[in-house]
């Protein structure tokens, strides 16, 4: 049986669209990621209410996924995972990029999400992306010990397109 590196090849299969299908799958990725995960109800929310959620698949594998909102000329990037054996593979990039021009295609003008300080992994995929800490968000996250902070980050999507259109 293949690997998860070989399997991956460098890019997953297709980015689509999430479907109620995927929910389990992409429950149980958020589960083994975070300690203290989206329930299935969230997801299942993002979904009825029209959120941009994406997910990436290789074959009938739910291999990452991304979830924003957007509204007001702002998109927010509200949850963004992979699949720890896909992860350090560009797919993390990638479906950041999708959601990047699917707010710009939308006419937002900017991007926040919120990351845990201690999620230096996503922290680097982000600013790497462009995106600037203008703010903090104390006690934002449940955490072991109490609460955990949350660095705000903001990505201007104007500049980001041509000056020209």
């Amino acid at each position: 049986m293949a690997t998860a590196p070989e399997l991956l090849g460098g890019s997953p299969d297709a980015m689509r669209a999430m479907r109620d299908a995927d929910v389990p799958e992409v429950v149980a990725i958020e589960r083994s990621s975070y300690q203290f995960p989206w329930s299935e109800g969230i997801f299942r929310d993002c979904l009825r209410v029209g959120y941009t959620c994406r997910v990436a698949t290789l074959g009938q594998q739910v291999a990452g996924y991304a979830v924003m909102s957007v509204g007001a000329g702002e998109a927010h990037i509200l949850n963004l995972c992979v699949a720890e054996a896909f992860r350090c593979q560009g797919l993390g990039a990638r479906l950041l990029t999708l959601l990047v021009e699917r707010a710009a295609a939308a006419g937002m003008k900017e991007a926040f999400l919120e990351v845990r300080p201690s999620n230096t992994a996503a922290i680097r995929l982000y600013l790497a992306h462009g995106f600037e800490q203008v703010g903090m968000r104390r006690g934002y996250y449940q955490a072991v010990a109490g609460r955990e902070d949350a660095a705000v980050l903001r990505l201007g999507l104007r500049a980001s397109r041509s000056r020209s259109g």
